[in-house]
């Protein structure tokens, strides 16, 4: 089977890509070029954003199934119907669990739990892009799947409410700088490893059943703030980690571009039913643990030092809402 990612070189797809070149498809990546892109795999350099460039760059390309990974605005899945309505078997949309409704009426969530999330425009987009696409597959029959990821880490990756990419929170807890957790940090919130991800969307990849359907992937296991990040600090050897818990609004007040991502998404519950990619994916299975995943993530940094880099803008929003949290008398 010929795939094109559009994307393929980040946190959640590098994985997707790995296991479905293992099992015998023939990988595309088509990104920016600011990535390397692995030798077993083609690789296409176009910005997604840029029309002419995408038509001239796939002109000559003919996949069997397109999965897009950078997908945020209307117009970036228009422009894929356009190039790829009647000539491919399916088109995966990934989207985020993030659209539904928050806070969620009923948990756990399900596929039919209401979609619209009035914090984040992230996620409003995301679902935006679901109804139109929806709409393509009602009218002309493109054969779309949705797939709705939630908080997904890979190796290099520790999971926050502010920014889980790279070594910021690692390095704040080794160095005892405060981190905080939003309101008590006894929210319930799901980790996905994103090698288990990618077994769930292997398994719907040319997967005819699974065309014109949504699926949420995620663990089965949910542990509350205050559990994931003491897993966290125990794997990286801290005894004695400074975790503030601080109000929900008190944070978004101080650092106000959290109001989507703590608001509008990790200090709300989310615990999912994942019957439904169960039974269309039978061997999806999240196997992997969050308290052995996260001790992957010490791992691989401790054998990559040069890759132990704090985020500026991340430490510094910390600092913001802890410095401020602590100046009114917070502990």
């Amino acid at each position: 089977m010929r795939i094109l990612f559009i994307g393929g070189t980040g946190n959640l797809s590098t994985d997707c890509a790995e296991l479905l070149h293992r099992r015998g498809h023939e990988i595309t990546l088509l990104t920016r070029g600011r990535s390397p892109v692995p030798p077993q795999y083609r690789s296409i350099v176009a910005d997604h954003k840029d029309a002419a460039a995408m038509r001239a760059a796939l002109d000559n390309t003919t996949p069997d199934v397109v999965i897009d990974f950078l997908g945020y605005e209307l117009a970036d899945v228009q422009l894929d119907y356009a190039l790829f309505a009647g000539r491919i078997r399916q088109y995966v949309f990934i989207s985020t669990a993030a659209a539904y409704v928050k806070p969620a009426p009923h948990l756990p969530i399900t596929e039919e739990t209401p979609l619209g999330n009035p914090f984040w425009d992230y996620a409003q987009k995301k679902e935006q892009c679901e109804n139109w696409l929806r709409e393509q597959w009602h009218t002309s029959r493109f054969p779309v799947t949705i797939v709705r990821p939630s908080h997904t880490y890979s190796p290099r990756w520790f999971p926050n409410p502010v920014s889980s990419s790279g070594y910021t929170l690692a390095a704040r807890l080794v160095a005892g700088n405060p981190v905080f957790v939003p309101g008590d940090g006894e929210n319930p919130w799901t980790l996905t490893a994103t090698s288990d991800f990618a077994v769930g969307l292997t398994g719907l990849v040319a997967n005819d059943a699974a065309v014109g359907e949504a699926f949420h992937i995620t663990s089965d296991e949910a542990l509350t703030w205050n559990q994931i990040y003491a897993e966290t600090a125990a794997a990286l050897g801290v005894t004695s980690p400074r975790i503030m818990k601080i109000p929900v609004e008190f944070i978004c007040q101080h650092c106000p571009r959290l109001i989507g991502t703590v608001k509008g998404d990790k200090a709300n519950p989310a615990i999912f039913d994942n019957s439904k990619i169960k039974r269309f994916v039978p061997e999806f299975q999240c196997r992997k643990l969050f308290r052995a995943g996260i001790r992957e993530s010490v791992e691989w940094f401790r054998q990559h030092p040069d890759r132990q880099k704090v985020n500026p803008e991340a430490d510094a929003e910390f600092d913001m809402v802890t410095t401020a949290w602590l100046a009114q008398g917070g502990q």
